[in-house]
C-alpha cells in the first residue's frame, strides 16, 4: 500500500491537534468554590459578606471585617456532566463513530486555605491559597469526537499575600499580590489514516503538556454604610502566562505508524517542545450585604469577567510545523446572584441562594468538546454550625443547571481541516459539595 502525504498536510494535522489543546488552556472554567459559605449562598456574599478569612479570595478587604487572627481551610467536590447527544461526525465523506461514550464530565477536588493576623489597629496581613481557574474533561479514546478532544485538564493555583488598611471604623482598603501557577495536560486523536486514503480508520494519538508561573494583583474595598448595610467591591487583574512543555505523538497500528514515521522524517509530528500564550481574565465583583432583622440577612452580588481578552490564540512549535493562529471572539459576561441567611440560634445559621451565569461562548461554531460551556443557573443550600464562638463548620451544596447547547464544528472552519465535522447537543449539569472550617484565635 502506498501512503500519500506531504509536509504541509502533516503540519496541518499537528497544528490542529496542538491548537485545540491550547484553546482549552486559554478558556477553561472559572472556579469560584473558594469558600463553603459563599457557595452555600450562591456566591451572593462574595464581595460584601466578609464573614471569615476565606472571603479574602473574593475581596481582600474582607479581612478588615475580622479582628485578631483567624485561619480557614476548605474542600469542594465538583461532579460535572457534559454529554453530547444526537452526535454526528465526518470528514472526507466518511462518518466517524466507534461507539465510545459521549460523556466527558469529570470529578475534581478543589482545596483552599486562608489565614490572617491583625498587625495593629490599622493594618491586617493575610495569605490565601486557592484555585481561580480550572477544567477537567475526559472522553473515551474511540468516541465520536476524538479528533477534537480526548482529555483536557487545567489546574491553576494562586498564592495571594494581602495587606489591608482600616481607613476608619467603616472603610477598609486592601491590595494583594497574586502568584499564579498553571499546569495543563491535553490530548486528542489524529486521523493519520486520512494520509493513507482511509480516513477515520487508523488513528494516532497526541498529548501536549505545559506549565508556567505568572503574576498579577487583587484590589478590594469594604464599606460599612450603616450598622446593618455593607458594600463591597474587588478587582482581580488578568495574568499572562506562557505555557511551555512537551508534545508527544503515538501510532495505534502499523498503518498509522508508517504515516507517523513519514511525517517525522519531514520534521513534523516529532516529540519535542512547544509554547502557547494563556491569559486568565480579569474579574470585577460588586456586592451588598444587609442585616434585615436580628435573624435574617439578605445579600446580592454581580461579577464581571473579561472573557473578551480571549480573542486570538497563537501556538508556536519547536520543530518545522508552522505556527497556528485562530480567532475565538469570546464575550465578556456578568454573573448575578442573590442569597439569604437565617439564624436559628447562636449556633446554627442556615444559608440559601440563587444565581445565573451566562456562557462567554458566542455561538455553536466556537463551542468545542473541551469547553462545552452553556448558560448556567445555580440553586444552593447550606448551614454553618458554631460549637464555640471561635469555631465555625460550614457545609454547602450547589446544583448547577446548564442550558442544552449545540456544537457545530465544521471541517471548512479554520483549524478543522483534519478534525472534520462534529455536531450535536450538549447536556450540561453539575453538583458541587463544599466543606470548610474556620477558627479565630
Amino acid at each position: 500500500m502506498q501512503y500519500k502525504f506531504n509536509k504541509l498536510s502533516i503540519a496541518v494535522v499537528f497544528a490542529t491537534a496542538a491548537l485545540v489543546s491550547s484553546q482549552a488552556m486559554a478558556s477553561g472554567f472559572q472556579v469560584r468554590e473558594q469558600s463553603a459559605k459563599t457557595l452555600a449562598n450562591a456566591l451572593s456574599n462574595a464581595a460584601a459578606g466578609a464573614e471569615d478569612v476565606s472571603f479574602m479570595a473574593y475581596n481582600p478587604a474582607a479581612i478588615g471585617n475580622i479582628d485578631g487572627t483567624q485561619v480557614a481551610g476548605g474542600l469542594a467536590y465538583i461532579d460535572a456532566n457534559f454529554e453530547l447527544n444526537n452526535a454526528e461526525a465526518s470528514n472526507f465523506g466518511v462518518d466517524f463513530d466507534r461507539g465510545g461514550s459521549r460523556q466527558g464530565g469529570e470529578t475534581a477536588l478543589v482545596p483552599s486555605f486562608a489565614a490572617k493576623t491583625q498587625l495593629n489597629d490599622r493594618l491586617d496581613l493575610g495569605l490565601a491559597i486557592y484555585s481561580p481557574y480550572g477544567l477537567s474533561t475526559k472522553y473515551d479514546r474511540d468516541w465520536i469526537g476524538r479528533y477534537h478532544a480526548i482529555e483536557t485538564e487545567l489546574v491553576t493555583i494562586d498564592i495571594q499575600p494581602t495587606l489591608n488598611f482600616r481607613v476608619n471604623d467603616r472603610l477598609s482598603l486592601a491590595a494583594g499580590l497574586r502568584a499564579e501557577y498553571a499546569d495543563a495536560t491535553l490530548s486528542n486523536a489524529i486521523d493519520l489514516g486520512a494520509s493513507a486514503g482511509q480516513p477515520g480508520q487508523h488513528d494516532g494519538f497526541g498529548e501536549v503538556t505545559g506549565d508556567d508561573w505568572g503574576y498579577g494583583y487583587i484590589l478590594g474595598a469594604l464599606f460599612q454604610v450603616t450598622d446593618k448595610t455593607r458594600l463591597g467591591a474587588s478587582y482581580r487583574s488578568e495574568i499572562d502566562l506562557t505555557l511551555e512543555g512537551d508534545a508527544k505523538f503515538r501510532a495505534t497500528d502499523a498503518t498509522s505508524q508508517a504515516v507517523l514515521d513519514g511525517a517525522q522524517a519531514l520534521g513534523t509530528l516529532t516529540d519535542g517542545g512547544g509554547r502557547a500564550e494563556l491569559t486568565t481574565p480579569a474579574t470585577l465583583n460588586l456586592g451588598v450585604y444587609h442585616q434585615l432583622t436580628d435573624r435574617l440577612a439578605l445579600m446580592a452580588n454581580a461579577e464581571w469577567t473579561d472573557w473578551s481578552s480571549f480573542d486570538e490564540l497563537v501556538v508556536e512549535f519547536d520543530d518545522n510545523t508552522p505556527d497556528s493562529v485562530t480567532e475565538e471572539n469570546w464575550d465578556d459576561t456578568w454573573a448575578f446572584s442573590v442569597g439569604a441567611n437565617y439564624a436559628l440560634n447562636e449556633q446554627w445559621l442556615l444559608r440559601a441562594g440563587l444565581g445565573y451565569d451566562p456562557t462567554p461562548v458566542p455561538s455553536s461554531r466556537f463551542r468545542t468538546p473541551r469547553v462545552p460551556d452553556s448558560d448556567r443557573r445555580w440553586a444552593t443550600i447550606g448551614a454553618t454550625y458554631m460549637p464555640t464562638p471561635n469555631l465555625g463548620i460550614t457545609a454547602g451544596y450547589m446544583r448547577v443547571f446548564g442550558k442544552d447547547v449545540d456544537i457545530d464544528q465544521d471541517a471548512t472552519d479554520t483549524g478543522n481541516a483534519s478534525r472534520g465535522n462534529l455536531e450535536g447537543t450538549y447536556d450540561v449539569s453539575a453538583d458541587v459539595v463544599a466543606l470548610s472550617v474556620d477558627y479565630r484565635f
